[in-house]
This record gives C-alpha cells, structure tokens and sequence, in this order.
C-alpha cells in the first residue's frame, strides 16, 4: 500500500482516523480538516488556528468505537473547555493514545455511512446506508458488489429506504449526489487496488446543510488477503446442450420392483415418448417391462451417449472404468450417499469426480431427481410428470421441489424449455446451467430454485450477463438460521449471507421471488406478456370493491395507478352507463353486456396514459351460472338443462372470444394485460393459447398475485432500461 511513512505501522490490523481519511481522500472521499496535537497545549494551539467550535479526539489505531468509549468531544467553545477535553482523553485512552485530533465541528442534521468488506463468496462488497450512532439500529443500507459502474452506484444510493433525506430537508440543501458517487466508486477502486484491505468503515460521512458531504469518522482495516476459494472448471454450453439431446440412454440399476427409482426413471422416460434408443442394465439380466436386460453396461451391443445411475453409492466408482471402455461421455447420477452425508460421503464425491474427470465423462448430479426436456420428448424424473414445451428454462437444487413446480407447470399449462435437478453439483454447477441457457435459442426465461452457490462471483457474473437479454427469475433456500441448517444437510453446503446474496440479485437484475408459486407465475408472466414500458396500470373491473383493493396493491409494489384523462372519460362515456364512476379503476358496474368489457379493454389500451393493463372478474362467471343452475334445480325440479347449458354455451363463447381480444391487443399496443378470474375451477388455467399468436393470457387466481407480477415486470425493465455502463 502507498502510504507515508507514519501510516506503516508494524503488525497492526488498523489505521488510525487520521491515516484511514488520508489514504480514503486518494479515493475520492472528502475528509474534514483536521490537525494531529501531541498534548492539551497543542490541542489548544490547533483549536485557535482552527477556530472554534471543535471537536477533539483521542487518536490511535486500537482506538475503535470512539464514540462508545466516551473519547470523542463535541462542540467545544473556548481555550480551557479543549484543555480539560484533552486530559480527560489522555487518561482515558491511556496507552493506546497515540495523538489528539482536533476538527471544526460543522453543522447539519444528516449523517450517512459508507463502507466496504469482503465477502467469502462474492468478494469486495460496497455499503452505503443512514450513519450516526443509530446506524445499526436503523439499519437502512444497500449493497453492491465490486467494481462498481457508475449507474450500479446511483442505484445504489436510490437504494436506501430514506433516500428522499438526501433531497432538499427541513431548509437544509439537496446532498451533492455525484460527490456520493464518486465516494462509492472510489470505495469500489480501493477494493480492486488494495486487496489487503478488509474493511472500511465511513461513519458518519455528514451532509452540511449547503449539502456538502464530508467523512467525520473513518477506520480500515488490514489483513493478509485470504486465498481464493478452489471453484470447479467451467462447464462448456455445448456439453450441457448435450445432456438435454440423449440419442440413447442406459439405465443401470434398472428394477422390476414398482417405486424403485430404477424402475420409475425408466418407465416414465419410454412413457414419455421419449424417442432415442433405451437400455435397461442390471446384474440380473433376463426381461424388464417386455424389454431385454443386459448384465453390464459393456453388454449393450450399440454406442451409449448417456447413462442412468441408480445403483448404490459405493458401487459407482467401479463404474467409470465401464463407461470410460464404452466411450460414455455424460452420466446423470440419482444415487445420494455423497457429500450431502458428511465428510466420508464428501471424500467419496471427490474421488468419483477425479475419476470420471480423468475419464472424459461429465457428471450431473449426484443426489438428482433428473431431467426434462419436453422438446425432445424427454421426461427422465422420478415422477410422472410431462409439462408441454415451452420457453422457460427451470434448474432446482432440489429435486422434489422441481418436480412439484413441474407438476403445476403442467396443469397450468406453462410451457417448459428443459428442467434439471442439479443435486449436489459435483461436476456440473448452477452457473453452468446459466451459461448453457444464455445461449440456448429456445429459452426465454430462466427460473432456480437455489440453496448454496459453489462459485459466488461466477454466479454474480453470468447472471448479470444472461439478465440482459433474459429474465432470471430466483427463489433462495436456507435464508433464515434454520433454513441454513436445512440448506448444510441437503446439499453439503452453506448459504451465503442473505443480505449480500440479495444485493447481489439487485445488481444483476436478477427477480428474486419469496415464494415458490411465484417463480412459476412469472415464468407464465414473462414468457408471455410484452414487457411494461413504465409503471402506469389501468384496472377495469366487475365490481368496485376489488378495483380498490388492486389498486392499493399497486401501489403497495409501487405501481401508479393514473387519473383517468379527459380523452379516454370521453371514450368511455360512449360505452359505459351514466353512472360509472368516471375513475381509475374503471368498474364496469355490473353490466351483463358481453361486448362491454372488450370494447373498454382495448379503449383502455389504446390510452397513451398507461403502460398495463389488469382486468377483473371478466372470466370465470360459467361458474356462478354451474352454482346457480344446481340451485334453481333444487327448487324448480321442472326446469330444464337445455336452458341453462345455452347460457353456458354463450358464456363459454365469450371467454373464448375474451381471450383472443386480450391477445390480439398486447400484439396491437405491445402492453401487457393481466387478467383474474372470477371462481375457478379444474377447467382454468393461468395460460390460455391462441394459434400462431406469439403472447398468451394470462389469468391468476388472485389480484395479488396479478399485481406482483406485473411489479417484478416493471422492475426488470426498469433494470434493462438504465446504461450497464
């Protein structure tokens, strides 16, 4: 490090105040004048020249937390106030007092912090957030990973919950925001230049009331820089296309026996209409399910592209030698028994990786539920489930999560691109997955279901990369101090600290959701719906209470919810009755007009003064009628069913009819519409399809699951819209 002669202080682990402001003004962080005095009588010397008030100091690199330990003074107004000051600090401080500072003791009500630390899996990480001595307890901070770009670090400071403190407050000035950046970006630089330094800590980091910024307190820490953690070698995209396009497979460890997993894998694969050639191994030999059964996987007469493993963990090293002979390239290992048991299970991992390393064969797994690829008619899982093919890409960490997300993505009807348990990563990694699908033509979205990360900065990186041009939709698992637990037990690692890790999704534009249902209502958003130009929804509804409940909720996820212009009250006022409400929400009052709610949905549209729009109990009123019919039979015997299936008919053609609309205007206006259904049931869906149409509708159950969606829409194109650079 390039720092004077006093700054070297042998085998400490911080600098003082005074060297932490001199080497963070070569980052571009304004520090307050100060001045170092050796006794009380310098103190009052420094204090003259300086002019008071002051404020004065104990000095000295073991001297942290000042403030807590009592060895800061503020406010001091005169000669004997400073010298009473200084001795006082001298008895305190004893020997770790290496100096006295003196500084103006300048006004203005807000304080800030900013700061760096490095983080074991994603590297040097940028803070900034509210300072004082509450700074913790408040705990408004936003985080970025380094190196920061200049608009990364603006969305950093718009970051903060409190961020309208830093316009104009209480008579005080709006705060110089490009002096704040240029803190932050400076930070970011030290990080990158100064790899020994582990820790800066700017706090408070004032604004005066002209708006100026100034570093009050500072402290940097220093340690030898840790080494890089071993990561695995990259995946290429090509091999991991490759696992997706079998042109046969071998089962080894194929079973007879109904619930065994080398019984369900092969069956639901052939069941699939899987079209490659199948080989079903087992020492046994004989006849499985009307098909031979070879005793070896060296038995089986042609070429084998990839093999299924199911047999027993310590009974697959063995097997390498067999597929290094038949010239195998790629194994989806199921078996468990590896690293998510312990250290044993770990050394057992390693050596099988070495291995098949060594033998040119890639690994996905182990401890895997499978894969899909609906393209290919391809359904290699442990559970009998057939999504159609689609553009959304889904890898899950866990297996039964993933395959209960399918089982939905089939019965809602939303398409799937490819689908991997990844298990425990031996070989093949999260972020190789990422970067097989950035450039994977077919996919449009990408949806993980995510625990730990082998390679944080990888990740960070590729993510970035593919979010660019693809929505990346993630849910974390193991965010709590339980879930952590869970996270270690399941898949032999640890997650990382939730904060950094939600910062770092922030940075890459990367939609992380709460819930699991989430991540697939925004695949089902984001492979079918053009994006939102801005944050402007329009809501027509069937009746007025729900308008306002959705209209809250937009605005809890911070939509906008516009007053309806005098253009379009005009237009509706040719289309709705006297009495609506002439408002946004717009309520359809009821009306049982079939062509109203299309008429006012692409008036809706065709305002400029919206970017969505979020429709309301059009679809679904078939069911009221079902429930209605069922009644009115219980009191009228006599009436007949005719009656009521032709009303059924008539609606049934609406919402045939409905549906097209919806699709017809987001290809007109390219705007989004989402709708809700009124009641559903086995027969709705969350996509409905029309031929040769590029978008879908989209219904949800609820309007709060509508509103969060079309949010995390507008904050992805708010992402895609700011200059990565």
């Amino acid at each position: 490090m390039d720092i004077d002669p006093y700054m070297k202080p042998e085998n400490e682990t911080f600098l003082d105040e005074h060297q932490s402001k001199v080497l963070l003004g070569r980052y571009d962080v304004p520090a307050i004048e100060e001045i170092i005095a050796a006794d009380p009588d310098e103190s009052v010397a420094a204090a003259r020249t300086m002019g008071y008030p002051v404020v004065l100091k104990a000095l000295g690199p073991k001297l942290t937390h000042k403030t807590e330990r009592g060895l800061v003074h503020l406010n001091l107004a005169g000669d004997e106030p400073v010298r009473r000051a200084a001795l006082e600090l001298q008895k305190k401080a004893g020997g770790d007092l290496t100096a006295l500072l003196v500084q103006p003791h300048i006004g203005g009500n807000r304080e800030l912090m900013a700061g760096l630390f490095r983080d074991p899996q994603f590297g040097p990480v940028v803070l900034f957030g509210l300072g004082g001595i509450l700074a913790e307890a408040i705990d408004d901070v936003a985080m970025a990973i380094a190196p920061l770009t200049r608009p990364e670090a603006c969305r950093l400071i718009e970051g903060l919950r409190a961020s309208k403190l830093l316009d104009a407050f209480r008579g005080e000035q709006p705060v110089d925001r490009n002096a704040l950046v240029n803190v932050l970006l400076g930070l970011s630089r030290m990080a990158i230049e100064h790899p020994e330094i582990c820790e800066v800590d700017i706090n408070p980091l004032r604004i005066t009331a002209e708006g100026k910024i100034f570093a009050v307190d500072a402290l940097v820490a220093i340690r030898e820089p840790a080494a890089p953690p071993a990561v695995l070698p990259p995946v290429s995209p090509q091999a991991i296309g490759q696992l997706f396009y079998p042109r046969s497979i071998a089962f080894v460890g194929a079973s007879a026996q109904m619930g065994k997993w080398g019984f369900m894998l092969p069956v639901n694969t052939i069941g699939g209409g899987y079209t490659g050639k199948v080989y079903l191994v087992n020492p046994k030999g004989g006849t499985m399910n009307g098909q031979p059964v070879f005793a070896s996987l060296e038995d089986v007469p042609d070429p084998v592209d990839l093999v299924v493993v199911t047999i027993p963990a310590h009974r697959v090293l063995p097997l390498i030698a067999q597929c290094r002979r038949k010239q195998v390239k790629s194994m989806i290992l199921i078996s468990s028994g590896f690293s998510e048991t312990g250290s044993k299970g770990r050394q057992t991992e390693a050596e099988l990786v070495a291995a098949a390393r060594d033998a040119g064969i890639l690994i996905l797994g182990p401890n895997t539920m499978g894969i899909a690829n609906p393209h290919a008619s391809l359904y290699c899982t442990g559970s009998s489930v057939n999504p159609m093919p689609g553009t959304t890409a889904m890898v899950s960490q866990s297996g039964n999560m993933g395959t209960q997300l399918l089982a939905f993505a089939e019965s809602q009807e939303i398409g799937i691109r490819g689908f991997c348990g990844s298990g425990n990563e031996a070989m093949i990694t999260i972020e190789d997955y990422l970067e097989g699908f950035e450039v994977d033509e077919l996919t449009r979205t990408v949806i993980l279901y995510v625990e730990s990360i082998k390679n944080g900065l990888r990740f960070f990186q590729s993510a970035k990369r593919v979010s660019r041009h693809k929505p990346v939709v993630l849910l974390k698992g193991g965010q709590t101090t339980a879930g952590n637990r869970a996270a270690a037990s399941h898949t032999g690692a640890l997650a990382s600290d939730s904060r950094v890790f939600n910062a770092m999704c922030r940075q890459a534009g990367v939609i992380k959701v709460e819930r699991p249902m989430e991540l697939l209502d925004l695949a089902a958003a984001f492979s079918s719906l053009p994006l939102p130009r801005g944050p402007r929804v329009a809501i027509m509804t069937l009746g007025g209470g729900w308008g306002v409940v959705t209209a809250d909720l937009c605005m809890h996820h911070r939509l906008q919810v516009p007053e309806l212009e005098p253009a379009i009250i005009r237009t509706l006022d040719t289309l709705l009755p006297d009495f609506w409400s002439r408002a946004n929400p717009v309520d359809l009052v009821g009306e049982q007009d079939s062509e109203l709610p299309l008429k006012t949905l692409e008036a809706l549209m065709s305002w400029d003064g919206c970017d969505a729009v979020i429709d309301l109990g059009i679809l679904g009123r078939r069911i009221f009628l079902d429930r209605l019919a069922a009644t009115a039979k219980k009191i009228d015997p006599g009436l007949t069913a005719a009656y009521f299936e032709g009303l059924r008919q008539m609606l049934n053609e609406f919402d045939d009819r409905f549906i097209k609309k919806i699709v017809a205007l987001m290809h007109r206006y390219q705007k989004p519409i989402i709708g809700v259904h009124l009641l559903t049931d086995g027969q709705d869906k969350t996509l409905y399809r029309v031929d040769a149409a590029d978008y879908k509708a989209v219904f949800y159950e609820t309007p709060e699951r509508a509103v969060y969606a079309l949010s995390q829409m507008v904050q992805y194109q708010n992402y895609l819209s700011t200059d990565p650079e």
